[in-house]
């Protein structure tokens, strides 16, 4: 029998799919992760299932859509009892497993309700801001042993665009020290450890030291139209988290935004600045990475000084992106442009994953769990509705050929929104469509002629029935079916 691997699965958050140096972004340095790459298999059109945080989580820990799981508003008071996470399952087939950062299934402002998730070790942190004395592992790492005074170290931070704390006391670099701790704890069995940053999600508040690394003039420019401002008005009423356009060519020198009086990182939306300045927030976006690409580097050094290298499967992921000024368009909500919903996706297994791969076939993160099951040898169960990627990853497959389309959703998944928007997207490597339900107009794209998603294609008729009956079949595709059939009745 092959030997199972240890599984270090590293998600971050809101990390677009273009923010890799070795994949195609010149501005950025990202060392760690294009060596994943270079090492491993890189998918080059990996899709989340919802552009926010619960859902898309909870597709990738249960391998089944936000239509079947029914998990699809942030602040969910429970994580539903019935659904079974892949991390239980390899807990329950003797994986050593860990969470360091977030988990996002439910609620989490002070604490966050656990389900049943099979994680021995539990070092959670939700963001990094202190909402309260709450004690969370971040907190308790930062007092008592940095000793510093968690309070009194975020007191001037939480601006939307602003300088972060230091690196030394940074939650990415808290992550890497209990990721790296897990890492080399003596045990006998394989392991599996679920590591989240919170980073590159808002504000955008990079360390100084890494802030200061980067030329925002340099960089360039959100895509952008002056027609995104009269596109801005047919969806207005769409949930968004932004509350206003604005017009990222215009560059602007005022200060910081104040921070919010209220520490919560999900309501950070609606403290965006007027002034807003899109080649700044750029800088600390991608400072932010730069940081956290230097943590990755920690730990995948820790891997392999401690000899368990060749032993593990490696896989970093996002799990939805930023919109970053495309569009006109900042943080979230339920919009589909690529920013947002399209993730970057590596692979490591030295001696089973290709290496220097990068695959252009579809895939989704609801592939993740059916994945990590057959390379550590279990049984996926009926319930997963994922396709493993392993035959790609192992070079028993086309490696351009995974899926016909992708899908992702968005309803009522943001507190404090008047219209409880439910929208979704069904792409198939070259036309988009969008429907927000109930709104009387939608999105198609063309990528083979519109690959920045300007020219919205909806009121051409013959195209709009011909992709409307696409998108219904896509959609239909993400119910579950139920148990497998044992007899014909």
């Amino acid at each position: 029998m092959t030997k199972r691997p240890n599984i270090l699965w590293i998600c971050t958050d809101q990390q677009r799919w273009d923010t890799i140096h070795r994949l195609g972004n010149a501005h950025i340095r990202t060392p760690a992760q294009d060596g994943l790459a270079e090492r491993g298999t890189a998918f080059l059109r990996a899709y989340t299932q919802s552009p926010i945080c619960t859902p898309s989580r909870a597709s990738m820990l249960t391998g089944r859509y936000p239509a079947s799981h029914h998990v699809y508003r942030n602040g969910n008071a429970f994580f539903p009892p019935n659904e079974t996470l892949v991390t239980r399952i390899l807990a329950d087939h003797g994986y050593d497993c860990g969470l360091v950062g977030k988990l996002h299934l439910s609620a989490a402002k002070y604490h966050e309700k656990r389900t049943d998730d099979g994680y021995r070790v539990f070092h959670w942190n939700h963001h990094p801001t202190p909402d309260a004395a709450r004690g969370d592992a971040y907190e308790h790492w930062l007092r008592h042993e940095k000793k510093v005074d968690p309070q009194a170290l975020y007191r001037d931070k939480g601006a939307f665009v602003g300088a972060g704390v230091p690196a030394e006391y940074h939650q990415s670099t808290w992550c890497a020290e209990m990721a790296t701790r897990f890492i080399t704890d003596r045990r006998d069995g394989p392991w599996c450890l679920s590591l989240n940053f919170f980073d590159p999600h808002a504000p955008f508040d990079a360390p100084p030291e890494a802030l200061a690394r980067v030329n925002a003039a340099a960089l360039p420019l959100p895509l952008w139209r002056p027609s995104d401002a009269e596109r801005w008005r047919d969806f207005e009423r769409v949930d968004q988290q932004q509350k206003k356009p604005v017009d990222p060519t215009i560059r602007r020198n005022a200060a910081p935004a104040p921070p919010p009086k209220e520490r919560d990182h999900d309501k950070v939306a609606s403290h965006v600045p007027e002034d807003y300045d899109a080649l700044q927030v750029k800088a600390n976006y991608y400072a932010m990475i730069e940081h956290l690409d230097a943590q990755v580097a920690r730990i995948l050094a820790a891997l392999r000084d401690s000899g368990q290298e060749e032993d593990t499967l490696v896989l970093f992921h996002s799990d939805h992106g930023e919109l970053l000024g495309d569009h006109g368009l900042v943080l979230k909500g339920c919009r589909f442009f690529e920013g947002l919903v399209h993730v970057p996706m590596l692979w490591r297994w030295p001696g089973r994953v290709q290496a220097g791969l990068e695959s252009d076939a579809l895939v989704e993160l609801v592939d993740i769990a059916p994945t990590l099951l057959e390379a550590a040898g279990i049984a996926v169960p009926w319930q997963m509705q994922g396709r493993s990627l392993l035959p790609i990853l192992e070079g028993r497959a086309d490696p351009h050929v995974h899926k016909a389309q992708v899908v992702s959703e968005f309803k009522d998944a943001i507190g404090g929104h008047p219209d409880h928007t439910h929208g979704s997207m069904v792409y198939d490597g070259r036309w988009k469509s969008v429907i927000y339900h109930g709104h009387p107009k939608g999105e198609i794209f063309d990528h083979a002629s519109d690959p920045g998603e300007f020219e919205n294609l909806w009121d051409d008729a013959t195209i709009r029935a011909e992709r409307l009956k696409a998108h219904l079949d896509g959609l239909a595709a993400t119910i579950s079916a139920g148990p497998p059939r044992s007899a014909l009745y």
